[in-house]
């Protein structure tokens, strides 16, 4: 499966999910079928937040993405990491930075450009996305989710030469809680 289809397969899966009729996956049979490896169509880099769970959001099953969550979706060293191996050894053609509405850690950097504890690190990766997006934080949610591709692209020569040589596509997303619904930029 190329980029291209793979993107039309999160699109139609997306779909069949905010249509309230996912598609009917057989977990028994896909976990069998996996135990001996995987070759997921997609990475998905999205929010930890427990109401986008990427796997249901795109009426995927076991085996079809590869999902790394952070807080705020940030690229950080091992996310990069992840996205660089899925990419690289299971050959996944596309990889979704995905942001969603209500983010609360696109609020918290919002907020203020400083927070208690390790939040603090993720409400920092977030301050390009703030300025870019003058605080409002429907529009700072895709400029975060534009400044980690370009986090992405400047930190890992791997994804840059796999993108390069056609062999990976990176797109952005943003999920809406109130219609299901995924928007591709």
């Amino acid at each position: 499966m190329d980029a291209g289809e793979s993107l039309e397969r999160l699109k139609e899966g997306n779909r069949l999910f905010s249509s309230g009729k996912p598609s009917g996956k057989d977990l028994a049979s896909q976990r069998k079928a996996t135990a001996g490896g995987q070759s997921p169509y997609a990475i998905v880099l999205t929010c930890s937040d427990s109401r986008v769970p990427p796997e249901h959001i795109f009426s995927s099953g076991i085996g079809e993405l590869f999902v790394i969550r952070t807080a705020g979706n940030i690229a950080d060293s091992v996310a990069i990491g992840s996205i660089e191996y899925a990419a690289e050894h299971l050959h996944a053609p596309l990889l979704v930075v995905m942001g969603h509405e209500s983010c609360g850690a696109v609020n918290a950097a919002c907020a203020s450009d400083c927070a208690p504890g390790n939040i603090n690190t993720i409400v920092r990766e977030i301050q390009p996305a703030v300025r870019a997006g003058a605080k409002e934080p429907s529009k700072v949610i895709e400029a975060n989710v534009k400044c980690v591709l370009n986090t992405i692209r400047k930190k890992s020569e791997i994804l840059r030469l796999l993108e390069k040589g056609g062999k990976l596509k990176m797109a952005g997303a943003v999920y809406s809680f109130s219609t299901g619904a995924v928007s591709f930029l």
